[in-house]
Formats: structure tokens, sequence, C-alpha cells
């Protein structure tokens, strides 16, 4: 015989919203705060202020052929896991010249960054362990702590004082330090030194995910940690689709580190190898890093050039001295405004708003790279000067 449910369950019972009413009250949601994002297809027209490719390395043309080449001797994909049958000669060469580029004992290669971040925090840190991150950390970092189940802790964007005291506090088993080397939506730069010594005083770890200082900063292009070891930065993580201008990621340090992350990262072990030419085309990309230094020059100047003419027209700009130049327009309508005047004169730049960065902190994050030309800076700012005289406050 069958017992009838309890009355107070049945009155208790939570309501079921179906599952399209549940995403169209999202969108309606994010729509009505001006925040839902739109792809764009870039078919090339438009002058592009908005990428990552930093040195112009993603169009040479010795970089596409070096692609070409090695799909045409190691296939369109590498077919498998590195763990299974996918670790080709290509990924070899690269791993090892990324390694000895940066002067550590070995590099890990990774799908993506985000999927770098995700697994050396997850492969690093548990419950015992106390993340501690500066609080404009890439969503990667801050989502790679989560999985992991440690405790994270945010001390206050580039305060090494915050971030000693937090550590003074923690009585944690394991203690990780985290930090992106250039802050992506800022274009600010990491004390990595300062970091560096906080982590030895307080026995942690420090990690550097330095995606948009590899192949930019330093002499040799080596990121804000150029000239500093793996005894001072012991996970140091960087991409390969920004200034070297394919795909990808990696993370280097000493043997035992990347051995215990191709045992334990979740998202090296259970993902197909990069495509062989990808690799194949960062290795040449690599080579003309180190062997042409012009184009980290050219890059610089153009900077500079940019830089002097925005504040010459009063532009409100940061104290940025890397490719990435934010814009702070901090109004939303206004940020969105802007960024279309620009597009319908040809001019691509990112629209940044939250929630990728705070409340009334909405930019134009506009990038710089080694292939402009001093009169594509001069269209830019010229497009600019004609939001600030037509677009209202």
């Amino acid at each position: 015989m069958s017992v009838p449910e309890p009355a107070f369950k049945k009155a208790h019972a939570p309501a079921t919203t179906p599952w399209p009413e549940r995403l169209a009250t999202a969108r309606r949601e994010r729509e009505g705060a001006h925040r839902w994002r739109r792809r764009r297809v870039n078919d090339g027209a438009a002058l592009d202020f908005a990428g990552n490719d930093y040195l112009g390395l993603a169009l040479d043309p010795r970089v596409a052929e070096a692609a070409a080449v090695g799909a045409r001797r190691f296939g369109a994909g590498a077919g498998a896991s590195h763990l299974v049958s996918g670790h080709l000669a290509v990924h070899e060469a690269l791993e090892n010249a990324l390694a000895e580029w940066l002067g550590r004992e070995r590099a890990l290669l990774f799908s993506t960054g985000y999927m770098a971040n995700l697994g050396v925090l997850q492969a690093l840190a548990d419950g015992e362990t106390a993340v501690f991150q500066d609080r404009l950390n890439h969503a990667s970092l801050i989502d790679g702590a989560a999985l992991s189940g440690a405790r994270s802790r945010r001390f206050h964007h580039r305060d090494s004082d915050d971030l000693e005291r937090l550590l003074a506090r923690s009585r944690a088993a394991h203690r990780l330090i985290v930090s992106d080397g250039v802050f992506s939506m800022d274009g600010d730069v990491a004390d990595a030194a300062a970091l560096a010594s906080a982590a030895r005083r307080h026995q942690a770890w420090l990690m550097i995910d330095d995606a948009h200082g590899i192949g930019v900063l330093g002499e040799h292009g080596g990121g804000c940690t150029d000239g500093m070891n793996s005894a001072e930065v012991p996970v140091l993580v960087g991409t390969l689709g920004k200034a070297l201008g394919t795909g990808g990621a990696f993370v280097a340090g000493d043997t035992s580190l990347i051995e215990h992350l191709m045992q334990f990262s979740r998202s090296y072990v259970y993902t197909t190898a990069q495509p062989p030419a990808v690799a194949s085309a960062t290795l040449k990309a690599l080579e003309i890093v180190r062997r042409e230094p012009e184009h980290r020059a050219c890059l610089r100047a153009n900077i500079a050039t940019f830089r002097r003419e925005a504040q010459r027209l009063g532009l409100p700009l940061t104290d940025s001295t890397t490719p990435i130049q934010p814009l702070m327009l901090n109004d939303e309508t206004r940020t969105l405004r802007w960024a279309a005047m620009l597009a319908r004169l040809g001019i691509a730049v990112g629209a940044i708003r939250p929630p990728t960065v705070p409340q009334g902190q909405a930019r134009l994050r506009i990038t710089l790279s080694a292939r402009h030309t001093h009169n594509d800076i001069e269209r830019l700012l010229a497009g600019l000067a004609q939001c600030q005289r037509e677009v209202a406050p």
C-alpha cells in the first residue's frame, strides 16, 4: 500500500522554473544593465586596437609558413592527450625551447591559458592550502583556486604590505601567493620582486601568470620575472596566443613541479594535445622574439607616441606603460557610445564593463602592437578626439 506524502512536503516543494524561462530572465537582466556581450566577426577590415598580438607575429608570414610545415609533417591534430600518444616531437622541442629561454628546468604545454591556471591550482592546492591573490587577478586564477577547494584571501591590488598582513595571520599548512604579471584590464605590472620576498619570509610559493608580459617585458622578452629564477618564482605561467601570436599556454618550473602537474593536473591529463601546427608556429615565433628585439623596440615607441599624444588631448589614461592602455570613461553607456563611434570609423577597441571590471570603472581597453604604424596611431587618436567632441558625457 502506498503511503501518502506528508502535507508539509507538498506545501514546501520548490517551484520549478522551466529552463527556457530561466535563461530568458538572465538575458533580460543583463541586457537591462547594458552588459549583454555580442561577438563581432573580425574580417580584417577594422583597424585592430583590441587584440593582444603585441609583437605583430600572428600575421608574420614566417610564423604562418611554420604552421603549414608543421601540419604537413605531423598532421592537422595531435590525435590524443600528451600522456597517451599525442606528445609529438614538435611539442617536446617547444617545451625545451621555452624552458631554456626562461631559465627553468622544464616547461609543460597546455591547450589554453585558462586551462593552465585551473590545472596548476587544482593540482597544487587543497583544503589545507591558503591561496593569496591580488584583487585584480584574472578570472581563471580565481576560478582555479575555487576549484581546488583552497581558502582564498584577496590582498589589495599591488599592495605588498596588505599581503604581508594576511600571510602573518595565516595558520595554513601550505601557502601559495598568486598574481597576474601584467594585469589584463589595467595594464600595470606586479612587483614580482616584492612578492618573491614576501613568499620567502613566510615559507610560501609564488605563482605568476605573465600572460601579457611574456615576449613584451624584459631585456630579452622574458616578462616581468626576467632575471628571476625558479627559487624566487617556482610557478611561472605564460600564454602563447598574445605576444607570440599563436595559441595555447605553458607552465615553467623545476622538474618536480612539472612531473607533479603531469600526474595531477586534470586539465593537462584529460585534454588532447595542441595541434602540432600551432607548436611548430610557436617555435618560429619564439625564435623571432629572441633574435629580433626590434619588434619590442617598435612596440615601446608606439606606446610612447600614443601616450604622449593622448595626454595632449586630455584623454583619461591610467599610468600604464605596457601595450594595454585603459581609457577610463567610468560610465558604461558612455563607454559603449565611444566604442560604437570608433567602430563606425573602422577602429576596433575593447569596451570593458562590469562584471569584468569593478562597478564605476568602465573603460575602453586600447591595445598597441608593433605592427601598428604611425598613421594607424594618428587615425586612432583622431577618432578619440572626435568622440570627445561628439559623444555627450
